[in-house]
């Protein structure tokens, strides 16, 4: 359903992403809340090609490669070396047509980062490319969250994030997630989807269905101290073993 080509020598490919949240949850969370750790597993962990690092003064962004001393004002950056084996590997009409790989945005602050990977889904399939779900995220910057109509545009997957700190360098790590790609089916998103809501404006308007469902959520596992614990993660669990 999903294919991902790996472009630039030194990307990483996708990582299926960890119901622990890479390890970072904490135990009862992991134990008990089969919520998170849904979420935390729904879709891939994309790593940066390079490591890098950026810093802001407010009005220029500068960057430099983990291994360089020098800071250079971003502009648009090439991947190291790899524009001579892309010409001779292309069609001769694409020469040079090589996605940067990091890019000052036109707003302050913001740069977009190529994971040196393209994407591609079957028909009526999206991508979300989001910051990694319930992993610990840098307060030096946020990620920009995009839909990426896959089954229609193959181009580079990248990310685009907004500088919040300025004056200190911020390091991208290969080895840690820069983004999570999650698949969406496009219907999900359509207006149809989103007109077709309903709302009940108080439990008067509960049906007989509606509060037997509450007694089996809200009573059933018990209250207060008696409550089950992690009554909805074993509830689903056997619900998915069963299936």
């Amino acid at each position: 359903m999903v294919k991902f080509f790996r472009i630039l020598p030194g990307s990483s490919f996708p990582q299926r992403a960890d119901n622990s949240a890479g390890g970072t949850l904490p135990v009862r969370a992991y134990r008990y809340c089969e919520a998170v750790r849904t979420a935390s597993a729904f879709g891939w962990y994309v790593f940066p090609p390079a490591d890098f690092n950026l810093a802001w003064d407010g009005v220029e962004t500068i960057w430099k490669f983990g291994y360089e001393e020098e800071w250079t004002v971003l502009d648009s950056v090439q991947y190291p070396d790899y524009m001579r084996t892309f010409n001779r590997l292309c069609p001769p009409d694409l020469a040079d047509a090589v996605p940067p790989l990091l890019s000052a945005g036109a707003e302050p602050g913001m740069v977009q980062i190529w994971s040196g990977l393209f994407c591609r889904t079957d028909p009526g399939w999206s991508v979300l490319v989001r910051a990694p779900a319930n992993l610990p995220r840098s307060n030096n910057y946020e990620h920009y969250e995009g839909i990426i109509e896959t089954d229609k545009w193959f181009g580079p997957l990248f990310v685009n994030i907004r500088l919040s700190k300025t004056d200190i360098p911020i390091t991208f790590d290969m080895g840690y997630p820069l983004m999570q790609i999650q698949p969406l089916q496009q219907s999900t998103y359509s207006e149809k989807v989103f007109d077709s809501v309903d709302i009940a404006d108080g439990i008067e308007d509960f049906t007989p269905s509606d509060w037997e469902n509450y007694r089996q959520t809200i009573t059933k596992p018990g209250l207060g101290f008696e409550r089950e614990k992690g009554f909805y993660a074993k509830m689903i669990r056997r619900q998915k073993s069963s299936a």
